[in-house]
């Protein structure tokens, strides 16, 4: 994009193409499921900026049980106790599924090192083995795609700031959220030195500059659907079936079950 802030894409024109792309994404989950493909989408990036968002506007119109979000809590005390990349492989996708993580292995090489919640020992350890994972995965025929959501100081302190003074979005914002400002460029150093070790050929990093939400999920998403050798699938002929003649049955009275209040009556 270069130095030149680019303007904001009109509303209009996002809803659009977004719905556009949205019904390619569905064509590239059909061919996920009648090919037995796995995809893993990797959504990393520092807070607020969009990867929610996105993933939200990828898997709006697609079928849960194809695919799904991974967003793991922190781990539990046994988990600690585990090969580093133990409990992501549990949520590897099966043949026909897709795989959104929320965050993902990379917490090691973000907020655990800049917070101090794993040794240096355990850093290293991190930077040495994640090509290779990320290697076994493609090698095993995994399709893995990683995106990593890049958003300026001053936005990130502004939806910061919106989002404390909305109570839909309150919940989004955590202590952790917050010490993330005064470790910024503790941070970007560290987003720089995992780039260095995790930028591989087999699996690179997507930068998506995120300063514009709109922009970002269009060309996420887009990148996404380019770089997928997907096709179409034809879906199976369905005809919907006459309905049969009522054989006599009667419905109970509605006095005999409990209704929900019609609270739009008021409204």
């Amino acid at each position: 994009m270069g130095d030149k802030k680019a303007a904001k894409l009109p509303r209009k024109a996002y809803e659009s193409e977004l719905l556009r792309l949205q019904t390619e994404l569905v064509r590239l989950q059909e061919w996920v499921r009648a090919t037995g493909a796995r995809l893993v989408v990797v959504f990393e990036g520092r807070d607020a900026a969009g990867k929610g968002g996105t993933i939200k506007r990828v898997t709006e119109h697609l079928n849960p049980r194809v695919a799904r979000i991974a967003a793991l809590p922190k781990p539990t005390e046994r988990e600690r106790t585990q090969w580093y990349f133990q409990r992501y492989v549990e949520q590897l996708p099966a043949a026909g599924e897709i795989v959104l993580f929320d965050r993902s292995w990379y917490n090691r090489a973000g907020v655990e090192h800049v917070m101090g919640f794993c040794t240096k020992d355990e850093y290293q350890r991190f930077l040495r083995q994640c090509p290779i994972f990320e290697r076994m995965l493609v090698e095993d025929g995994i399709i893995l795609r990683k995106y990593w959501f890049s958003v300026s100081d001053a936005v990130q302190q502004e939806r910061f700031r919106r989002r404390l003074e909305d109570p839909l979005r309150r919940w989004k914002l955590s202590p952790m959220d917050l010490e993330s400002i005064t470790h910024w460029e503790a941070y970007s150093r560290a987003k720089d030195e995992m780039m260095v070790h995790t930028d591989i050929a087999e699996a690179p990093w997507y930068v998506v500059e995120s300063d514009d939400k709109r922009r970002a999920r269009l060309n996420m998403i887009a990148h996404l659907l380019d770089s997928v050798p997907y096709h179409e699938v034809s879906p199976p002929v369905l005809e919907l079936p006459e309905r049969p003649r009522s054989t006599g049955y009667e419905r109970p009275p509605r006095d005999l079950q409990t209704y929900v209040p019609d609270h739009a009556a008021d409204l």
